[in-house]
């Protein structure tokens, strides 16, 4: 099992008690809840409060075993891995008879791979951390800038992608600036700075319909976020960011914050795995798969979650789903099913995707939901939001402490977790140590 993200932990644990030995490797010792990363980037809620160490996890599976390291190689004609482990020394080679792979993605930066260290994502747990840092030393050197424009610049934010992540990040930073810090400085008063919210499409979550991504952009500018629609980045520096409107003009905007949430890329494993066995690859970089959710011709491997798409058997354009968390913990749950159906020798019927609907949070007391063609907007899509949060979230005590985490904020409009822990003294927007 590669990966101990959504997919590969449902895998994972859909073989509790078979007869079976599970190897779980992954490049971290924790899995991420990662819907919440963007509220550690913003101060709401603290690191360890949406991740659980793995081996805690499965401390009580005894047919699972996990190991730290990074996958190098996926050598297929002799059912193998081989994993780099976390400190230096040889490479490891594990062999398999069935392997699940559950690579994820990362976030595609459409072949700009130098604005990464300017504009960073919230998808993993260090770089939400740092984004933290950086919006708060973002209004820490404000309060010392003598100089407006300087001053204006530092209390510029732009989040590029308006689809969840974007929206919910740009609500957050709109909520800090406007309620959070709001008195805690003497020369700058936060609100008075701008969120902006860049999209290259016409509307904000466009996976949703369009009345609720208009009440969505509503919801944004009442706290004080500038959403940006038919604007496309078109660079990235450490003190500014260009942006090109439908017209083609080109407005610069000084910044020293800058956050990614645009468009995705499949893990690298996922080209190793075409390169394998000779499956198509697609532009993002994702696998084609059969029904099953099997490699062609392989039919030991099972690739899942953001890195794959559906081979259509009719010969159509590969089906690609939602890269959504509901989509890899049924493709999880659907690969574990089909390893004890092949041991009990039952068929396995193809893969379907059950769409539960869609759900994003912008601010206090605001959300959009589309659940089975019920649009839901304001506070009822808020609880709902923070209902099924709650209840997918791994470890007990972490739902414990995350409710009352919410409850003190949403009671003080607080956020406990403001803290710039990394020691980095240089101004935000620079490329970082």
């Amino acid at each position: 099992m590669v990966g101990g993200g959504f997919a590969g932990l449902q895998a994972t644990k859909g073989l509790h008690g078979a007869d079976v030995h599970v190897t779980l490797v992954d490049r971290n010792n924790y899995h991420l809840f990662q819907p919440l990363s963007y509220q550690v980037a913003t101060g709401a809620l603290s690191p360890a409060e949406i991740a659980q160490p793995l081996r805690r996890i499965f401390h009580d599976d005894v047919n699972v075993r996990v190991i730290m390291g990074e996958v190098t190689d996926l050598a297929l004609d002799r059912h193998a891995i081989v994993i780099q482990p976390p400190e230096a020394g040889p490479e490891h080679e594990l062999p398999y008879d069935s392997l699940i792979v559950a690579g994820g993605s990362a976030y595609n930066y459409f072949g700009h791979d130098e604005w990464r260290p300017l504009a960073l994502e919230v998808k993993s747990l260090e770089s939400a951390i740092e984004v933290r840092a950086r919006i708060l030393r973002a209004f820490e050197a404000a309060e010392l800038e003598p100089d407006p424009q300087v001053r204006a610049a530092l209390l510029t934010f732009v989040i590029v992608g308006a689809g969840p992540t974007g929206v919910e990040m740009a609500g957050q930073i709109g909520e800090l600036a406007r309620d959070t810090l709001r008195g805690d400085f003497r020369a700058i008063e936060p609100g008075q700075g701008r969120v902006l919210l860049v999209e290259t499409a016409d509307r904000v979550l466009t996976a949703f319909p369009a009345s609720l991504s208009e009440k969505a952009a509503h919801a944004l500018r009442r706290l004080g976020v500038t959403p940006m629609t038919d604007h496309t980045v078109t660079d990235v520096t450490s003190g500014a960011v260009e942006l090109k409107d439908g017209s083609g003009a080109i407005t610069r905007v000084p910044t020293r914050t800058v956050i990614w949430a645009a468009g995705v890329t499949a893990s690298p494993l996922a080209g190793m795995l075409g390169h394998g066995c000779g499956a198509q690859v697609d532009r993002a970089g994702r696998v084609a798969v059969e029904p099953d959710l099997t490699l062609p011709g392989k039919p030991e491997v099972i690739a899942l979650g953001d890195m794959v798409v559906l081979r259509d058997p009719r010969g159509g354009d590969p089906i690609a789903l939602p890269g959504l968390a509901p989509v890899a913990m049924q493709e999880g749950r659907y690969a574990a099913k089909l390893i004890l159906d092949r041991l009990a020798g039952r068929p396995t019927k193809p893969f379907r995707y059950l769409d539960k609907g869609q759900l994003a949070t912008i601010g206090r007391g605001e959300g959009v939901a589309d659940i089975h063609g019920l649009h839901l907007a304001g506070p009822l899509a808020w609880a709902t939001w923070l209902l099924v949060h709650l209840f997918y979230l791994i470890g007990f005590q972490n739902r414990v402490i995350v409710l009352i985490r919410w409850a003190v904020n949403f009671l003080t409009r607080g956020r406990g977790a403001r803290l710039i822990t990394d020691g980095v003294t240089h101004r935000p927007g620079s490329p970082g140590r």
